[in-house]
């Protein structure tokens, strides 16, 4: 960052620098998950000081987080209209205008070029709308909407105050286009995490959750957050026994678990619709188009036990 402040780089060294940010901020990102989910410390006010600082590129508030992802979108995992990550169903869409709007403009699918913009921008925009919504969608309390707030405006702060001390143009490749960036890595795995995956009632991540495999460094560098169906069903687990999870998973489950090279997965997810029309079938509304989500054999009806996700998720919540 120094180095593209003082401009002793000539300035394709610089955007490279730029794109070194945006990969580290995403890195600091999978940090904060990682920790808020008690899997790094378990004492409860380093988790959110950790958490903080992980997510303090997209000014993220640990409070927020531990809310809207540990609880409700562990909790209920593609359960239509209540996991907020979780794309609509086609009478939700029908009947929100703004919904509509937002899923025909910005989610990815066929045909729709602004789609890309939700990779782009996509973590900033839904982090936002959670912090606003955080007390109407009941994730807050009141005292806890105002602790939220609060640590997302130190985010703002910490950020405002750098662009202020090193001026616009160094702040465009310090932070702004590094945020992008980071956006992008972030949001390829939170999209194809579930959004290829059916709507479920049961909370089976075998079901309703995909892992996405990468080259090994690739891998390191994300500290393993491709180890997805493997996170749901241990939310407190350390990432770097995903890979022992998967091999279980697989031998017990052989049918059952899912997982797709990150690549083809991104591919599956701009070429596939985004509201549900019934539990397994993907529509757009506007062409007609239909897509099945991803299956999961005939062995669905028997879900992973319930008491071993809640067991880890009350860990979690210790916060």
């Amino acid at each position: 960052m120094e180095a593209i402040v003082s401009e002793r780089v000539p300035w394709p060294a610089s955007l490279l620098l730029s794109l070194v940010i945006g990969g580290s901020f995403a890195g600091l990102t999978f940090l904060g998950h990682e920790t808020l989910h008690g899997a790094v410390v378990h004492t409860g006010w380093l988790r959110k000081a950790v958490g903080w600082i992980g997510f303090s590129p997209f000014v993220v508030s640990p409070t927020l987080w531990i809310a809207w992802h540990n609880r409700v979108h562990h909790g209920n995992t593609n359960r239509p209209g209540i996991d907020p990550d979780a794309y609509p169903t086609l009478a939700e869409y029908e009947a929100s205008p703004v919904l509509r709007w937002m899923t025909d403009i910005m989610a990815p699918g066929r045909r729709r070029l602004f789609g890309v913009m939700s990779l782009w921008i996509g973590f900033t925009i839904q982090s936002l709308h959670m912090l606003v919504d955080a007390r109407r969608l009941k994730l807050l309390s009141k005292a806890e909407h105002r602790r939220a707030i609060a640590e997302t405006l130190l985010g703002v702060a910490l950020w405002s105050g750098l662009g202020f001390s090193i001026g616009l143009g160094p702040f465009l490749l310090c932070f702004l286009l590094p945020l992008v960036v980071a956006n992008s890595i972030v949001m390829a795995f939170i999209l194809t995490n579930h959004s290829l995956s059916p709507l479920t009632d049961v909370n089976d991540p075998l079901a309703n959750s995909l892992s996405v495999t990468l080259p090994a460094w690739c891998e390191w560098l994300t500290l393993g957050f491709g180890y997805h169906v493997e996170h749901h069903i241990f939310p407190a687990m350390s990432t770097r026994h995903g890979r022992e999870v998967r091999a279980l998973l697989r031998s017990r489950w052989p049918g059952r678990y899912q997982s797709l090279p990150l690549g083809r997965a991104l591919l599956a997810l701009h070429g596939s619709p985004r509201v549900y029309k019934t539990y397994t079938i993907l529509v757009d509304p506007r062409s007609g188009q239909e897509c099945p989500t991803l299956e999961a054999g005939p062995e669905l009806v028997a879900p992973v036990p319930e008491v071993t996700l809640d067991r880890h998720l009350a860990l979690q919540n210790d916060a």
